[in-house]
Formats: structure tokens, C-alpha cells, sequence
């Protein structure tokens, strides 16, 4: 099986054969921001599975008490798609929100558990959380209770 994983723009893709590695959900805040979102999804894969790297990307470091990486994001839309993380020699890291057809395997790993936002356990074990409204704004019903960004 081969998957691809892409920007945006659809300018960089990642191509890659085989299950991954790992499949990691990330709670730290460099993940985080890289997402825009409570979390991340890592997915990495060896060397030796990865089949081409396209497009053109720019790269930045990033150092935490524990390792350093190197995040390659696409020179036109800014997606940030792979990276290197000095602590796994040998393997690449992929966004997992980046591939596009099959479906990628139920994570394995979760890491910085202790910058997870509290509120996921409700999201994941179905508390309190209203269901999302999708409202066509105007005068539809389904769209009086939302705040006005919404509606």
C-alpha cells in the first residue's frame, strides 16, 4: 500500500509505502501551534518507506528540553507536512491531517500528556459537548442560539 500526504496547495507531497512506524498523538504546545488545533497527529515512517519527497519547502528548528527537529512547511501555502526529530534517527514524521485517501491506523502513542487540554475527554468519551449546528445563517431556525460569528 502506498499513501501520499500533501499541503494545502498541493504544490509538496510526501509519498510512502507500507504502515507506519508509529502513530502518535502529540499534546505539546510546538505541536500545538504547528496545527493550529488542541493536538497533533504524527505519523512516522522509515527511511526506507518513504518513495520521493516533491515540491519545494522551506525548513525551521525547533529545540525542546528533551531533542530538536527540523519542520519542512511548503514554500507557497506554508503547511508544514514533514519533519526529522533527532530523537528518531532514520525515520520521518508526517502530518497525519495531510494524507489524503486511506485511512490512517487508530494512534498508539500519546505524548505530552500533560499539556493535553482538559476539555478532550469530554470531546472524546461524548460528555457535555453540543453537537455542532450546521446553520445557513439569515433566518434559519438552527442558528438562533449561535453566537453571531457563527450564524
Amino acid at each position: 500500500m502506498t499513501r501520499t500526504a500533501e499541503c494545502r496547495c498541493r504544490q509538496c507531497r510526501v509519498e510512502v509505502r507500507g504502515e507506519p512506524a508509529l502513530v502518535a498523538v502529540c499534546h505539546c504546545g510546538n505541536c500545538k501551534r504547528r496545527t493550529g488545533s488542541a493536538f497533533g497527529v504524527s505519523v512516522y515512517y522509515p527511511d526506507d518507506a518513504v518513495i520521493a519527497l516533491h515540491g519545494s519547502t522551506n525548513q525551521y528548528r525547533i529545540d525542546n528540553e528533551r531533542t530538536y527537529q527540523h519542520r519542512h512547511f511548503c514554500t507557497r501555502c506554508g503547511t508544514t507536512l514533514y519533519w526529522r526529530v533527532a530523537a528518531f534517527p532514520g525515520m520521518l514524521g508526517v502530518a497525519g491531517g495531510c494524507f489524503t485517501g486511506a485511512a490512517l491506523p487508530v494512534p498508539t502513542h500519546t505524548l505530552s500528556d500533560e499539556q493535553r487540554c482538559a476539555w478532550l475527554a469530554d470531546v472524546v468519551e461524548g460528555g457535555d459537548v453540543p453537537a455542532a449546528v450546521e446553520c445557513q445563517g439569515g433566518n434559519d431556525e438552527r442558528c438562533r442560539d449561535a453566537p453571531a460569528a457563527v450564524a
